[in-house]
């Protein structure tokens, strides 16, 4: 299969400040056809960020509205035997997936199966799905135990829960190839901005590596792409060194924090890496001082300077997605219209420009 070259494409973040999840489907679709993208709709409370993607986890309880791992449960030591051995049936063959605990129910993920739907009907037109993920780090640094400890610091509940979502991220990516050939899987790493502060000082930049290369390996088992989004300021060699696919920053507000690197993106572009561009703002602040003009100005200043550090041109553009900074959850439905209809029109413009 030849590489897959965006050429600044526009792709979306999960996240929609919507209800209903066949209509976020047909928004989805309106603004990114080619690469569609299934809907997490965080007004439900369900489709949280660590909840959404935690049904399956040994010792898992929930208590006036929270969920916990409860690793003081007489039933702890079975349950966490118990998901070892199912691990070890199905972790060697995708097909043995099904009705696992590593399977993203129609009650977890509506989303995912509204995309199914939609997306069968129009395999033409698309050129990769993608999925995405709570990220292993934020995920094992915001689910805690039953005395508030996260269970990053548990080596074995850290094992157990990275396992959990390579394999549920493995099983989307089965089911998009499916549909079309090389889907795309992203994993959503707010934690990430935290690396190197007093909050995360004993997280080392190898167990952040060894948590990523686990997930990823899930995805490629099934011929798929790797995405990291991370919305503010991280340790960015530490993300090129893990080996991911597609790097999704906020470079309408952290460019010159990525371009301190360069030669990790000098080796990130010629390895084939795809700098995913979130050039449209997402703070509310921001939205109504943009339009399409201001940001392809921006954004071609921003190539500019990567040309200046020693990247082709023609290589930026191959290898260049255009997205939002982040997701729309939080904000107003008019809102999130709006940086769909920019993220849309301003990659129509830069591909009009230089394509």
């Amino acid at each position: 299969m030849s590489p897959f070259q965006p050429q600044c494409r526009p792709l979306l973040i999960g996240s929609l400040p919507l209800t209903d999840h066949q209509a976020a489907t047909e928004l989805i679709f309106s603004s990114t056809p080619e690469l569609p993208l299934w809907p997490q709709l965080p007004r439900h409370q369900r489709e949280g960020m660590v909840r959404q993607y935690a049904a399956g986890m040994p010792g898992l309880v929930e208590r006036e509205g929270k969920i916990f791992v409860d690793t003081a449960a007489a039933t702890f030591a079975d349950e966490l035997l118990a998901f070892y051995e199912e691990y070890l049936e199905v972790s060697g063959d995708s097909g043995r997936l099904d009705g696992s605990r590593f399977v993203l129910s129609p009650e977890d993920a509506p989303g995912l199966y509204a995309l199914f739907a939609a997306a069968r009907g129009r395999k033409e037109s698309i050129l990769a799905l993608k999925g995405q993920s709570t990220g292993p780090v934020t995920f094992t640094t915001s689910l805690v135990d039953e005395a508030g400890r996260a269970i990053f610091y548990h080596d074995e509940l850290r094992d157990a829960a990275v396992k959990l979502l390579a394999l549920k991220a493995r099983w989307q990516a089965r089911e998009m190839a499916a549909i079309r050939p090389r889907p795309i899987i992203f994993f959503d790493e707010p934690a990430l901005a935290g690396v190197g502060s007093s909050a995360f000082i004993t997280i080392t930049g190898e167990s952040i590596i060894a948590c990523l290369e686990e997930v990823y390996a899930g995805v490629r088992a099934e011929g798929g792409l790797t995405g990291v989004h991370v919305c503010a300021n991280t340790e960015w060699p530490v993300l090129f060194a893990s080996g991911v696919d597609i790097v999704n920053f906020d470079a309408y507000g952290y460019f010159d924090k990525l371009l301190l690197f360069p030669e990790q993106l000098r080796q990130f572009f010629a390895g084939g890496g795809i700098l995913a561009s979130g050039i449209v703002p997402t703070a509310p602040e921001s939205i109504d001082l943009e339009g399409v003009d201001s940001l392809v100005t921006l954004w071609l200043d921003q190539y500019r300077r990567l040309q200046e550090i020693g990247i082709a041109g023609e290589c930026i553009f191959a290898q260049t997605l255009i997205t939002p900074s982040c997701g729309t959850g939080a904000l107003s439905p008019a809102q999130a219209d709006r940086v769909l209809e920019l993220t849309r029109e301003v990659s129509a413009k830069i591909r009009t420009l230089l394509g």
